[in-house]
């Protein structure tokens, strides 16, 4: 077991649960020009709540949604980009929200761009893509329907349970 001055830590066991650091698996730190107004921005248009935020002037923030975690962080250092700076998506992130109408709604009220209208899909999710202030696509969706992929045309690689 190896000593910090914090405490001791052990590569040895299990995970640990860090307060600082909530999240079961992933974590997705999403980059932006302007940390400071994407916090309020976050939290009006897509409901975010700020758990919180550090540097002055903000240099990263961590926000939820449900059970959903993110971090904020510069895009401005060596190699980081925001699609508003560069121009393309890379990636899209997918937050799974209790309410879908009602998250879609107070998204489009509150000026989020709408890139795919509210629907449902083939495989049983109902959603829509939005664009935030800085270009960034989010996916929100909820369960509408338990179906197998095999159903609408997928091939399954392997045997998952979960």
């Amino acid at each position: 077991m190896s000593l910090s001055p914090r405490g001791s830590r052990c590569y040895d066991f299990p995970m640990l649960t860090n307060r600082s650091v909530p999240t079961d698996v992933v974590l997705p730190h999403i980059f932006y020009l302007n940390i400071a107004e994407a916090i309020p921005w976050l939290t009006k248009a897509f409901g975010f709540t700020e758990h919180y935020r550090y540097g002055e002037p903000v240099q990263g923030a961590q926000m939820r949604l449900g059970k959903a975690w993110i971090m904020l962080a510069e895009a401005n250092r060596t190699g980081r980009g925001s699609p508003a700076q560069s121009g393309i998506r890379t990636q899209m992130l997918t937050v799974f929200v209790e309410d879908v109408d009602a998250h879609y709604a107070r998204a489009k009220s509150a000026g989020a761009k709408i890139v795919d209208e509210l629907n449902e899909t083939m495989y049983g999710e109902r959603q829509y893509v939005a664009d935030d202030l800085e270009g960034h696509p989010w996916l929100f969706s909820k369960h509408a329907l338990d179906i197998s992929p095999d159903e609408w045309g997928a091939t399954i690689a392997n045997h998952w349970e979960g």
